[in-house]
């Protein structure tokens, strides 16, 4: 996480804090009045730089969508090594406290592009591309793919990993396995984001 500048952890200690007193984060309003922004753009803008430097992540279309990126035991997103996101809870933001297992000691650097994430692998539907049930995959977080690149993909609630193809308004994500069938998107109509691309596979056991 780059650092902060004293006003920017400022707010993030006062969202912080109305998590711990009040179970959510603060409003934009609410942030304007704790430091006298004239603006709710000021805190918009503060919001921003927070989420573009790892310290939190905002959930588009909900006033109070923000949360505090860190993982399990209080470490926070400084921490050394990848976090590790199991099973991604329903609507939620990948890195989201919830979906974070531990932290792996591995260097990001090691991954072209460099991976911000690992995500344990369920299910066998990519073993023919080598990626197999309880694998780590690094992740590099981007909402941009290209053909044939696998990627990690959010269907409406569903996280998965899968070939990425598109043609037009369709996108197909192909299974690396015989026994599964490709997933079919039309853009237009069903809500689907990428969350991420694949840059390496970690084998937490032998095979």
């Amino acid at each position: 996480m780059e650092p902060l500048t004293k006003r920017q952890a400022e707010i993030l200690a006062l969202i912080r804090k109305f998590l711990a007193e009040a179970g959510r984060p603060p409003t934009r309003a609410e942030i304007c009045e704790a430091f006298g922004f004239s603006s709710p753009n000021a805190a918009e803008e503060h919001l921003r730089t927070l989420a573009r430097k790892g310290a939190i992540e905002m959930i588009p279309g909900l006033s109070r969508g923000i949360r505090v990126l860190k993982t399990p035991r209080g470490m926070d997103a400084a921490e050394p090594g990848l976090p590790v996101v199991g099973r991604v809870a329903a609507g939620s933001p990948i890195l989201a406290e919830e979906n974070v297992e531990e932290r792996y000691q591995v260097d990001a650097r090691l991954f072209s592009p460099g991976a911000d994430y690992l995500l344990r692998v369920r299910g066998h539907s990519m073993r023919d591309a080598g990626i197999l049930n309880g694998d780590l995959l690094a992740v590099h977080r981007t909402s941009e793919a290209t053909s044939g690149q696998i990627v990690v993909a959010r269907l409406d609630s569903d996280v998965t990993v899968k070939r990425f193809q598109r043609r037009g308004h369709t996108v197909r994500l192909l299974p690396e396995n015989p026994d599964f069938e490709p997933i079919e998107v039309d853009l237009r109509r069903e809500p689907f984001a990428i969350e991420g691309i694949g840059v390496g596979v970690i084998r937490t056991r032998p095979r």
